[in-house]
């Protein structure tokens, strides 16, 4: 899909009302319906088995499959391992001409949406009708699932009456047990007429030749029992290597994909049964084959980064939790699967270039990181994808230079900072907001201000600035970031205020650079790589206890990503995990200082503050509860916004390629801050404080956005 047309699909499923009430409902509602559901379960626990099974069977794939190909057939099944989608739809298709099969009857499978079965039967004159509800529904819509569990999500009750009633040729009511009702009476029908039925399987036991399959509304033991030709697609990743192994994707599958105990119907079948025969009215050998689909799965396994997608349980448990999935739904992906981990089967399962536009509406919040029970790092896995993918490709002709040839040398990069401080003038009408851009730049300010460059960066503000410590302890290196050198020095400043107020010298090596999260996180490993030696030299020499930082997306770069940059580079890596051994977010140190107050101060409080959880500090930093212990050593009352750690809409560069998705969830962020009633918002992300800022400002607010050094060195906002 061109991204001309990519983006008129996110155009046209934002701008649909009924899709947005849909997908928002339900993600409100599965975060704490998931919660509740493995109350008293150790999910953790759990997950590391799934992931330790997933691993066993993935260093053993070939033995699996031939031990279950085995078992399978000494049971009576046939089992064909079909290495390409064209040899698996080649199969079925002889196999229904041999028996002259008319009609098929379809058990839900991603498996054979993924290689196109119902059009290919379709094209060759076979009727085939699906027989899970959601499925069903979308076939009478001519459209493609949009959710790997819930297929029709995206559809109202209205809508599907509507669609009902039209199709069949007479009125159906919008209401949910008739629709059902009349759902089940045209699919019997098809259950008693069909001469072949095809499903997936959730799972598959080497150890036994067992397929289980997982479903609620019991259409997979009619598809699988009454017609007498089974054919089951499943693909190699299904394989586990012992029926044990049912009990842990049991306890995870239906928790993760429908916040369900456990699903109506768990159906195992292990070889070929007897069956009623129509001709004879007698019990007959049932035909049973199995297809183990490789399709690209095999060079997944293989790839030494990608591989960790082989723990995919097909929940999609990662799309309830996706920001981009809640407002723009399935269908704008373009393909078969969606979301982050949808983007890494596309590549392998279709091309690289299938995977593109998925990819790019990752927003990187990692929320499907704490969701996965296959225990998935979802966005490292998008992380890599979106470097190869510029490797083939590259990146848009500005972008690069920007990266190449600005922001890698410093110099001319802050050159051009200052620059643009001069001539901004125009556009801030002496505020300290851009509040309108001009053309092609307008989506930009439609919906949040944008903030002005500061007059004069950190660095220079650092130069000028007394540190009067008394007893010094030691020294504290200060890495800033572009955001704080440049647009809020006020937080650099208040960073240094509290560290003199602790006994400590703030140290600001002039040498340091972005951090180099803007160039990595679009693709372009290069430079982030340069950035990041530029700041490995620059604080390597320092003779400090620690580097903090107040922003933990550039923490989380100096901390963890740095090193990771270096595989095959011992003597940067080496330095890279120096560097990290002393760096530290602002809040934590801030935490482990203390504030200089009691948890209860006597007198009066200091008033109310809510608290926004930036993505990269909960999800990559682990820190959560540091900023509320210190806010209330501070004398605050902290006031618990809902979805406290929602993603604000910033995202890095994202809110300027899709300000179209960035403006909804700030909205939603915005109103969750309202609803607290409080005046001022903490905040630890100086990119989180810009989007705040400027929704708040865009309305006209009372409430401010600080960031949590600012709160503590003002005493109150």
């Amino acid at each position: 899909m061109a991204k001309k047309e990519f983006k008129s699909q996110i155009k046209k499923a934002l701008d649909d009302p009924l899709l947005r009430n849909a997908l928002g409902r339900f993600g409100e509602t599965y975060p704490q319906s998931r919660e509740n559901i493995f109350e008293g379960v150790s999910f953790p626990e759990l997950r590391e088995k799934m992931k330790a099974v997933k691993i066993e069977a993935l260093s053993q794939i070939d033995e699996l499959a031939a031990g279950f190909k085995e078992q399978a057939e000494a049971r009576g099944a046939v089992v064909f391992p079909a290495k390409t989608g064209e040899e698996a739809l080649q199969y079925i298709w002889e196999l229904a001409q041999k028996h002259r099969v008319k009609t098929i009857v379809k058990s839900k499978s991603m498996a054979s949406e993924e290689i196109h079965l119902n059009k290919f039967l379709i094209d060759r004159g076979v009727e085939v009708v699906e027989t899970d509800l959601g499925e069903w529904i979308i076939q009478q819509a001519g459209q493609k699932p949009s959710h790997m569990v819930m297929p029709a999500i995206h559809m109202s009750k209205e809508q599907v009456a509507e669609l009902f009633t039209k199709s069949l040729g007479k009125e159906v009511p919008a209401e949910i047990p008739k629709l059902v009702k009349v759902a089940r009476g045209e699919l019997r029908r098809k259950f008693l007429a069909a001469e072949m039925g095809i499903s997936g399987a959730n799972i598959a036991v080497a150890e036994t030749g067992t397929m289980v399959i997982f479903t609620n509304e019991g259409n997979g033991r009619l598809t699988a029992t009454l017609p007498p030709i089974h054919v089951v697609l499943v693909g190699y990743e299904k394989l586990v290597p012992r029926f044990s192994d049912i009990d842990n994707v049991a306890q995870l599958l239906p928790r993760s994909a429908t916040a369900q105990n456990i699903t109506s119907y768990i159906t195992m079948i292990t070889g070929a049964v007897p069956t009623y025969q129509r001709e004879t009215g007698e019990l007959g050998k049932k035909e049973l084959h199995i297809i183990l689909l490789d399709n690209g799965r095999f060079d997944l396994a293989k790839d030494s980064v990608f591989r960790e997608a082989y723990q995919c349980l097909r929940c999609g448990a990662c799309l309830n939790v996706c920001p981009a999935y809640q407002l723009v739904g399935g269908h704008v992906y373009g393909h078969i699967y969606c979301g982050g981990i949808g983007s890494i089967l596309t590549a392998f399962f279709h091309s690289y270039s299938d995977a593109d536009n998925l990819q790019s509406l990752c927003m990187q919040c990692r929320r499907c990181v704490e969701t996965c029970p296959g225990g998935i790092d979802i966005p490292k896995l998008v992380f890599e994808l979106r470097r190869r993918l510029t490797e083939k490709r590259n990146l848009p002709f500005t972008q690069r230079f920007i990266f190449q040839q600005v922001l890698s040398n410093r110099r001319r990069f802050h050159s051009a900072l200052r620059i643009a401080v001069k001539v901004q003038s125009p556009l801030t009408k002496g505020t300290p907001y851009i509040r309108h851009l001009p053309l092609l730049f307008s989506p930009l300010t439609e919906f949040r201000s944008l903030p002005a460059l500061a007059r004069k960066p950190f660095r220079d503000c650092f130069k000028e600035m007394e540190q009067k410590v008394k007893k010094p302890k030691g020294d504290i290196a200060f890495f800033a970031g572009c955001m704080i050198d440049f647009v809020y020095p006020e937080i650099g400043e208040a960073v240094v205020q509290f560290l003199n107020k602790k006994g400590f010298k703030a140290v600001f090596p002039e040498e340091q650079n972005c951090c180099g999260a803007p160039a990595a996180y679009s693709g372009d490993l290069e430079t982030g790589k340069e950035l990041a030696r530029q700041n490995i030299e620059a604080f390597f020499s320092t003779e400090v206890k620690y580097i903090v930082s107040a922003c933990p997306t550039c923490t989380d770069f100096l901390a963890k990503k740095y090193a990771e940059m270096f595989p095959d580079e011992p003597e940067w890596r080496e330095k890279a995990e120096a560097i990290a051994k002393k760096t530290i977010d602002f809040v934590k140190l801030a935490s482990i200082l203390g504030t200089g107050k009691q948890t209860k101060p006597r007198g009066k409080k200091k008033g109310q503050v809510t608290y926004h959880t930036s993505c990269h500090l909960k999800r990559t930093m682990e820190i959560y509860d540091e900023p509320r212990k210190v806010l209330k050593e501070a004398g605050f009352d902290v006031i618990e916004m809902k979805e406290t750690d929602n993603c604000c809409g910033l995202a890095g560069s994202y809110a300027v390629k899709f300000p179209e998705i960035s403006a909804p969830i700030l909205e939603r962020k915005l109103n969750n801050i309202e609803e607290t009633g409080v005046d001022l918002v903490a905040v630890d992300c100086p990119g989180c404080l810009l989007q705040l800022r400027g929704g708040l400002d865009k309305r006209n607010s009372r409430i401010k956005a600080k960031h949590t050094a600012q709160i503590l060195a003002e005493g109150r906002a």
